[in-house]
């Protein structure tokens, strides 16, 4: 790790304008230091394993290096020399191969006679499609001309209005959600796509969607009326929310279930009523009391650098998440397991060991940005608003009757994961990472599984079921949707602050409080 980290630092110093010349690199105290202290460091503790001592292989230093030095590039902006290194580093795809993926997103237009003589041809075939009512005439030449040209973005609507006229609303959202990936500063398209959020009564989907074309698009015109869009729809959808808890409210009254819901765990005996009362108070009042307890009952990490990093990735990623009535914050807690989860209003915790076992800021991003979805897109809230106290809410609050590797969390459904993964994918993207930054992380803990024939998958891949068929899924997104896993992986920065962690997981490991909780889990 010494070496790996010596070898960033060089590439990423010569890179940049620093006057530091390079002999002044090779002679500085973190490569001229002796072999003796460098093995010191390196060799293994009794509670150290061997993934976390071997050293690296000079492929993966060459690896990180050319990843580094197309991190640089990609920060200088050149965008085109970077993503020439990022290929040399990432294989392609299976889905790749077989795809022909555009370079650059032509420039959308709406009139006609600006179609290529086969779109016309699809074009007049939907037209007499609509004179003769013929649904094969309406719908299959405007499914053709949105996948050979995108770019007219008439196209994408009528397709979605004709879907949605023969009940088909999933279908004409995804229809919708494709065209706004490639096109997401177009108003057109997305009042159409809230037109139909809102007619299937998603409205909360419709208020990212204005929130987040606002945020993107401060000075367009029309960026003030969607904000007030946003607003509106969010006051509909908590209005909703708190209609739901006050029916379930009155009907765990009516059945007598007011006794105790949360027991033996972070709060305490906590009634189902007066549980419900805290429900009332929203998202963030929910978030912000059970964050003040978690911190209490588990062991976090306190050091600043570490903090401060994790933050900052967290914020650059919940800027453009299209709520921003949530305080978003970060905790990480002492565990050596790849672990997350969030909790309504954005208070979002990870363990230690994510950070240790994550190889870039983009993974790590990747991660949270997943979290982040799950308390942006309110899944969390929605199940414990609509279960029975005495179930769903124990099951929403972590580690109950258990230490922070048998973390508990929402049981979210497939629908919810697949949001997820999509619009934390999404974020990310926009966030200027590389958009395969959780999908990655999800193949090497799958890999990890299979060589280690452990029976059971890590933590966080065990509450987010069904791996293989979501990396396929996120793979389709990423690649079918034009999303960009060509751009900044940032694996200096993260590098050095994986190596802190370590240092501090292990001296945690020294501790009477490590091994009083070690005690307690074996029994």
């Amino acid at each position: 790790m010494k070496l790996l980290t010596s070898l960033l630092t060089i590439s990423l110093i010569v890179l940049s304008t620093s006057q530091t010349s390079f002999a002044q690199i090779i002679n500085s105290p973190e490569i001229t230091k002796k072999p003796s202290e460098t093995e010191s460091e390196t060799n293994k503790t009794p509670n150290q394993s061997e993934s976390e001592t071997k050293q690296p292989t000079s492929e993966q230093i060459i690896r990180y290096l050319k990843l580094a030095t197309a991190d640089q590039l990609y920060l200088d902006g050149k965008k085109t020399a970077a993503e020439k290194l990022y290929r040399e580093v990432k294989q392609p795809w299976e889905i790749e191969k077989n795809l022909t993926r555009q370079t650059k997103i032509a420039k959308p237009f709406y009139e006609t006679e600006k179609l290529s003589p086969a779109g016309a041809v699809y074009w007049r075939t939907y037209q007499s499609g609509l004179k003769q009512n013929l649904v094969s005439k309406i719908v299959v030449p405007l499914q053709l001309l949105v996948e050979k040209q995108p770019e007219f973005i008439p196209g994408h609507i009528h397709y979605a209005t004709a879907l949605q006229k023969q009940a088909k609303t999933e279908e004409a959202l995804k229809v919708l959600e494709a065209a706004i990936s490639q096109y997401p500063n177009e108003p057109q398209l997305l009042r159409v796509k809230i037109a139909a959020d809102l007619a299937d009564k998603n409205w909360l989907d419709a208020s990212i969607t204005a929130r987040q074309f606002a945020l993107f698009n401060p000075q367009h015109p029309e960026a003030a009326e969607f904000t007030q869009l946003a607003d509106q729809y969010l006051e509909n959808f908590q209005s909703h929310l708190r209609g739901q808890l006050r029916e379930n409210a009155i009907g765990s009254l009516i059945t007598g279930a007011v006794g105790y819901a949360l027991t033996g765990n972070l709060f305490g005996p906590i009634s189902a009523l007066e549980t419900t009362i805290m429900l009332l108070r929203g998202e963030s009042a929910v978030g912000e009391s059970t964050a003040k307890q978690a911190q209490k009952y588990l062991p976090m990490v306190q050091d600043q650098e570490v903090l401060n990093y994790v933050r900052n990735v967290g914020q650059k990623v919940a800027a453009v998440s299209g709520r921003n009535e949530f305080d978003y914050e970060f905790y990480v807690v002492m565990d050596d397991q790849i672990n997350a989860f969030a909790l309504p209003g954005g208070k979002i915790f990870i363990n230690a060991g994510t950070i240790m076992k994550t190889e870039s800021e983009a993974e790590l991003a990747g991660l949270l940005a997943h979290e982040i979805a799950h308390a942006v897109l309110s899944h969390g809230f929605q199940l414990v608003s609509r279960g029975s106290f005495t179930s769903n809410v124990v099951q929403y609050i972590p580690y109950v009757g258990g230490l922070t590797g048998n973390l508990i969390v929402l049981n979210y459904s497939r629908d919810m994961e697949r949001q997820a993964d999509t619009f934390g994918t999404k974020m990310l993207v926009n966030a200027g990472y590389a958009a395969d930054g959780v999908r990655n992380l999800m193949v090497k803990l799958d890999q990890e599984v299979a060589k280690e024939k452990q029976p059971e998958p890590p933590a966080w891949l065990s509450t987010h079921p069904q791996s293989k068929d979501r990396i396929s899924d996120l793979e389709n997104l990423i690649i079918k949707n034009n999303l960009n896993r060509y751009a900044y992986e940032g694996v200096a920065k993260h590098q050095k602050i994986s190596q802190k962690v370590a240092q501090l997981w292990h001296q945690y490991q020294q501790t009477e409080e490590y091994k009083e909780r070690q005690r307690e889990d074996e029994y």
